[in-house]
């Protein structure tokens, strides 16, 4: 039986799609667009490593946020595990987030 090959750049896209799905319940844009997500890695053993922030320390979703972004990538076919990491270095400001958002909230 041959092994399956899992290419890490189409997994990398299922995690975004995932990724933009999920919204920030304040604010009418999804975690991504936000700029709130700001690494994803998959190993070779399918586990993936997600280094997110939010937009405060103090953020009423502090909690279910990052428990919402693990159990739905962890839906993705293949992935083993998924742990998210939530850092505040550095911390979140508007610059990082994208055109669209930024279009979405009125900021352009």
């Amino acid at each position: 039986m041959e092994e399956t090959i899992i290419d890490t750049n189409e997994l990398g896209e299922s995690i975004v799609k995932v990724l933009k799905g999920i919204y920030d319940p304040e604010i009418p844009v999804d975690i991504y667009e936000l700029g709130l997500i700001y690494d994803v890695m998959v190993n070779t053993d399918y586990e993936v490593k997600i280094l997110m922030t939010l937009t405060s320390p103090n953020c009423p979703v502090a909690e279910s946020l990052p428990r919402e972004v693990e159990e739905k990538v962890k839906t993705i076919e293949h992935i083993k595990d998924v742990d998210v990491e939530i850092t505040f270095d550095p911390p979140w400001s508007k610059d990082l987030m994208s055109e669209e958002a930024k279009l979405e909230l009125g900021m352009l």
